[in-house]
């Protein structure tokens, strides 16, 4: 492939052989940094989220089209191959593929590439710089190794959604597959990790990604506050367990957001609030003070944040730097001007091949928060239609147009 893009990791090969969330979404990271990633997915069925709707993508004249949007939020920037592993000729296309790759990313359950040949210590053989990264619900090892795993499932079993929600209300898991999606993150850093040790031994290594640790990792600070203290932390809803007043306050219009962090931020909202002797209250003077009184003083506030308008009140605490802003739905989010401003919304135009296939003339997703000022993340590509990129794929390793047509007609790929 002719790669133009001079991202950080354009030098840098990846055989993504992940679906769903947690594998897509560190091998578009990689992607989004220049990689070239090929996605290896089912012929007919491909990624199990491209049905993943309704929402569904749509064509120039607004209509749904059979393509879940669900898909696009994790995989642009790649190129899509359709490959059967489950026959041999399939298996023996992914081994030479994995035999040019820095880096493979899977999730597949504990053991399962082993019947097919391309799990680790088959393809170590084969490629010792290999960089291979299984991400799975448990891990390689322990009692719960073999079972799938699952972000929701996750969440509850972490103690997530026991501290996610109102305080009266059922626990509630969070409005994202969050733990996927940090998953992802986190394996990209250990990704990066094993590339740089790479550079000094020549060697690649396997790298074990478990939901379940990750989960339980995110927890911060409310696993640092019971593992130091065997207090059990509860659901408090928007305010938080450490900082007052940090939480969401009724306005004359709808809602607002404050996240005080400190003493001196309260000081001046107390003072545009017209209640400058609140900062001098021994019950609210410090933050310790504020967590221990924080019913009183929330009341106080709540009278007070009704008698303005979110704008009215986001305007006066704008200029005295103290956080606080809107709480907004998707669409108020990204018609926000510094939303807009930072270009977080990009639009990519999609093949003609692909638009004719589906009727989709372009994909919107958001943009790489990764902002490298030498090496920026550049939009190479549209998430791809399935297979789109296999004769291209196969073509680079050296199959010609007759065994590709023979493969195809097999239904190999």
């Amino acid at each position: 492939m002719t790669n133009e893009n001079q991202g950080a990791l354009s030098h840098i090969k990846v055989l993504d052989l992940s679906r769903v969330l947690a594998g897509p979404w560190c091998t578009q990271m990689l992607a989004d940094l220049g990689a070239d990633v090929i996605k290896v997915e089912r012929p007919v069925v491909g990624d199990d989220t491209r049905h993943w709707g309704p929402p569904f993508l749509q064509d120039a004249d607004g209509n749904n089209t059979e393509q879940a949007s669900y898909y696009a939020a994790c995989n642009r920037n790649k190129r899509s191959i359709t490959i059967d592993m489950a026959r041999p000729e399939g298996q023996a296309l992914i081994r030479k593929l994995a035999l040019q790759s820095d880096i493979l990313v899977e999730n597949f359950k504990v053991g399962g590439l082993v019947q097919y040949g391309l799990d680790y210590a088959t393809l170590k053989q084969l490629n010792p710089r290999l960089i291979y990264c299984s991400i799975t619900g448990f891990g390689q090892d322990g009692p719960y190794a073999e079972r799938a795993g699952y972000d929701l499932m996750i969440q509850a079993m972490t103690g997530l959604m026991s501290i996610t929600g109102q305080a009266e209300a059922p626990p509630t898991r969070v409005g994202v597959a969050v733990v996927d999606v940090f998953t992802g993150v986190y394996a990209t850093s250990a990704i990066l990790a094993a590339l740089e040790v790479r550079h000094r031994t020549g060697l690649g290594q396997s790298i074990d990604m478990a939901l379940l640790d990750v989960g339980m990792a995110v927890l911060a600070n409310q696993s640092a506050g019971f593992l130091n203290t065997g207090q059990v932390p509860l659901r408090q809803g928007n305010s938080h367990p450490s900082l007052v007043p940090y939480q969401d306050f009724e306005t004359l219009d709808g809602a607002m957001l404050l996240a005080i962090g400190n003493d001196g931020q309260f000081a001046r909202f107390c003072a545009v609030a017209g209640h400058a002797e609140w900062a001098q209250d021994a019950r609210f003077a410090t933050n310790t003070a504020r967590v221990r009184n924080r019913r009183e003083l929330v009341e106080h506030m709540q009278a007070v944040t009704r008698t303005r308008s979110t704008a009215q009140w986001i305007t006066a605490l704008e200029d005295k730097a103290v956080p606080c802003g809107p709480i907004n739905t998707l669409d108020q989010a990204f018609a926000d001007a510094q939303v807009q401003h930072r270009g977080l919304k990009v639009t990519q135009s999609v093949s003609p091949a692909a638009q004719a296939q589906t009727g989709v003339a372009a994909i919107a997703s958001v943009a790489s928060p990764l902002r490298l000022g030498s090496n920026p993340p550049v939009q190479r590509n549209a998430p791809p239609m399935l297979g789109e990129h296999t004769c291209e794929v196969l073509a680079e390793l050296g199959l010609d147009a007759a065994q590709i047509k023979g493969l195809q007609a097999a239904q190999v790929v």
